[in-house]
């Protein structure tokens, strides 16, 4: 697997540490970038929609470069049914992985606490999202 052009773009966004993390993971499983930096419209936007809990420009996607980014499994499959979560969390564990192996802390929107329970994070999953762990 490798990235298509738009997710390239987003790429191009990200803090270095990301780029590194989702560049080294797209070797193992397949998955598309969907959004790195967020401006003000879009962010309001996800806001508005509940997609996220902080407007412009508190977001770590409001960052430039981006401390946080979106992705998908590829191909893409937005349902909310078991097996396409699944695949999102199959995919949260090669990025979780590569991040680890190349000692850079972040923390995946499946699971806020960091504490490998999946079981305990309340209402707000944010499967797609990943983010920079400062410290």
């Amino acid at each position: 697997p490798s990235f298509g052009l738009t997710s390239q773009t987003q790429l191009a966004t990200l803090d270095y540490r990301l780029q590194e993390v989702l560049v080294d993971a797209v070797k193992y499983y397949d998955f598309a970038i969907i959004e790195g930096h967020r401006g003000e419209v879009a962010q309001n936007a996800a806001f508005a929609k509940g997609l996220s809990k902080l407007p412009w420009p508190k977001g770590n996607h409001n960052k430039s470069p981006s401390t946080a980014v979106d992705c998908a499994p590829f191909p893409i499959d937005w349902s909310d049914r078991p097996d396409s979560i699944c695949r999102f969390c199959y995919m949260a564990g090669f990025i979780m992985a590569s991040a680890r192996r190349l000692g850079i802390k972040i923390r995946w929107g499946g699971d806020w606490n960091q504490n490998d329970d999946l079981r305990d994070e309340g209402s707000f999953r944010d499967w797609p999202h990943f983010e920079l762990v400062e410290g």
